[in-house]
């Protein structure tokens, strides 16, 4: 189906579906945070997406991805050291409420990715794909020093960096490209540089890994091994861009000042 939209190149199809897997992000979300009436949060939550793209904010105003960066680097990033709260206490309610907010934010960043180009907002999504692969198998093979092991075990540091230097060699792989100039990583070095486009990929693999991580911290919380079983094999939608969470609205606010 996705694939079919995206060929298509119908940014009504395209809008739907990204509001279908934003229902299903939402219900998943709501059920890790203990939330007692998950279905009627989530239609809430998808309301206030349909009325924002109704009225073309998620392209017109910086306001929403600058928050969500804000939430991330302010309260749910320092999460990994200091814990989260009780599920039923009020500290977790407003924690819910602001993670709403940060995955309000990068299902509406994606919408404006791909107003730009699919191409564009493709070349966004994989930098996280590419740093995930990156991560693995340089894990595998090199992993000694746990990156947050009561949340992650399986991550490591030399993962991390692996994945970081993997991103890194495709960004400036992508400069000899000349079908690739209208991509993420390329704009960058034509606006900032060679040190900016680094500084500002290295920024993105840490903002995938801070998502993939909270996620984790998510569901050992919850007690649950998958945000849900809705893709067989895969856990829910959650699982699967978890990473893309905290990175797309960074790169929205990245390409605003480009």
């Amino acid at each position: 189906m996705l694939l079919a939209v995206l060929s298509s190149g119908s940014w009504l199809a395209f809008a739907v579906l990204t509001g279908a897997f934003f229902a299903v992000a939402s219900w998943e979300c709501l059920r890790l945070f203990g939330n007692r009436q998950p279905l009627f949060g989530a239609a809430i939550w998808v309301a206030a997406f349909a009325w924002l793209v109704y009225n073309g904010n998620y392209n017109q105003s910086i306001l929403l991805p600058a928050i969500c960066v804000a939430i991330w680097a302010a309260r749910l990033t320092p999460s990994l050291a200091i814990g989260l709260p009780p599920q039923d206490s009020m500290n977790g309610r407003f924690l819910t409420g602001i993670y709403g907010i940060a995955l309000l934010g990068a299902f509406l960043g994606i919408l404006a990715l791909f107003a730009h180009s699919v191409l564009y907002m493709f070349s966004v999504m994989m930098l996280v794909w590419i740093a995930d692969v990156g991560a693995y198998f340089s894990g595998k093979a090199f992993g000694k020093r746990k990156l947050a092991p009561s949340i992650s075990p399986g991550k490591s540091w030399e993962g991390a960096i692996g994945g970081a230097l993997l991103v890194l060699a495709a960004g400036f792989a992508s400069l000899a490209v000349p079908a690739l100039e209208d991509t993420f990583a390329v704009q960058l070095f034509r606006h900032w540089g060679v040190a900016g486009m680094a500084a500002v990929l290295i920024l993105m693999v840490a903002a995938s890994i801070v998502g993939d991580l909270f996620e984790s911290q998510l569901k050992r919380r919850a007690g649950m091994k998958d945000s849900s079983n809705l893709l067989p094999g895969h856990g829910g939608v959650l699982d699967r861009l978890d990473a893309l969470i905290p990175t797309v609205p960074l790169a929205v606010l990245f390409s605003h000042w480009m």
